[in-house]
């Protein structure tokens, strides 16, 4: 019977010996490697060279005439635009949200963090209609803009002069928008800021520092590369929401129509080649928000190789 010195001197050589790789025959390997690489081109390589295909079917000055159109060059300014509101407010809320969740200890600290999550359990559809009920004509909010009621009567006068909208304006766009994607950030932020803990917090707090300068010069360098990931993923999602955006949008072409919702309208008039050449912008965006995304998780792993070796 093996005493407790063998048993350890075992286990240590074990360990010594590295970890153990289990290698299956190779028609295994060519088998598993062949079925991913025909489901990745037959599901993502395949739709998304037919998309380019079919913009550039009718030929380049086709495919550069489907952006002379108006409606087109509206639809890409409110996605820029609606992209540029939702984007930092996005950011600015997650930040903080994560700051939050993960440095401090409070009551409710686990509803926060479930409500966060809650666009990801919505459907976008159900997330339009919400501000149809909340700011419609027949709204909680929206019948205050439309009726002689006592709620604020110079701000309400002042609303309806401008002739103010949430629905079926851009108001609206922009707030869906941003209901379905200021998870996007806050999710990639809190599990990495709980990784890291609040040890070099709570040394610069000890050395001086207030609030803001540990927040500036201590925190977010750490978690800049999963701020930007985040990013990323959140403004692909604003300029390709499409469900939100269409229950509070109107389809109004030239005025409230993003790229997605001018895409359906094109393919909806068989008009393929504007459609699919509008796609591919939507596409381009897909395929640099990859090489982003690859480029900041090298970066990423870079970083932490370096403080791996001069520590």
């Amino acid at each position: 019977m093996a005493g407790p010195t063998t048993t350890s001197l075992a286990v240590k050589s074990a360990q010594a010996a590295g970890p153990r790789t289990i290698r299956n025959p190779w028609w295994v390997r060519v088998a598993f490697m062949t079925i991913a690489f025909a489901f990745v081109a037959f599901f993502l390589v395949l739709p998304l060279a037919a998309v380019f295909g079919e913009a550039l079917r009718k030929g380049v000055g086709a495919f550069f005439l489907a952006f002379a159109d108006p409606d087109a060059l509206s639809a890409i300014k409110l996605t820029l635009t609606t992209a540029a509101i939702a984007v930092p407010a996005n950011l600015v809320f997650g930040v903080a949200a994560s700051w939050c969740i993960a440095k401090f200890d409070f009551r409710g600290k686990s509803i926060l963090t479930t409500l966060i999550d809650l666009p990801f359990a919505v459907s976008p559809v159900i997330s339009g209609l919400i501000y149809v009920l909340v700011f419609g004509a027949q709204g909680w909010y929206g019948q205050y803009l439309n009726a002689e009621a006592p709620w604020f009567p110079a701000l309400q006068a002042w609303l309806i002069a401008q002739d103010f909208k949430i629905i079926f304006a851009v108001p609206g766009i922009v707030l869906a928008t941003i209901f379905v994607t200021f998870p996007f950030v806050a999710r990639e932020l809190i599990p990495l800021m709980q990784a890291q803990g609040s040890d070099e917090e709570y040394a610069a707090l000890t050395l001086g520092a207030n609030g803001w300068q540990t927040f500036w010069y201590v925190t977010l360098p750490n978690i800049k590369w999963g701020l930007f990931y985040g990013v990323i993923l959140c403004n692909a999602r604003a300029m390709g929401e499409f469900g939100a955006v269409s229950v509070v949008s109107g389809h109004i072409r030239g005025e409230t129509n993003t790229m997605p919702l001018h895409v359906e309208i094109l393919y909806n008039e068989y008009n393929f080649v504007a459609a699919f050449a509008v796609s591919s912008l939507l596409a381009l965006l897909a395929l640099v928000t990859l090489v982003l995304k690859s480029f900041i998780e090298w970066q990423h792993t870079r970083s932490r190789s370096l403080k791996a070796s001069e520590s």
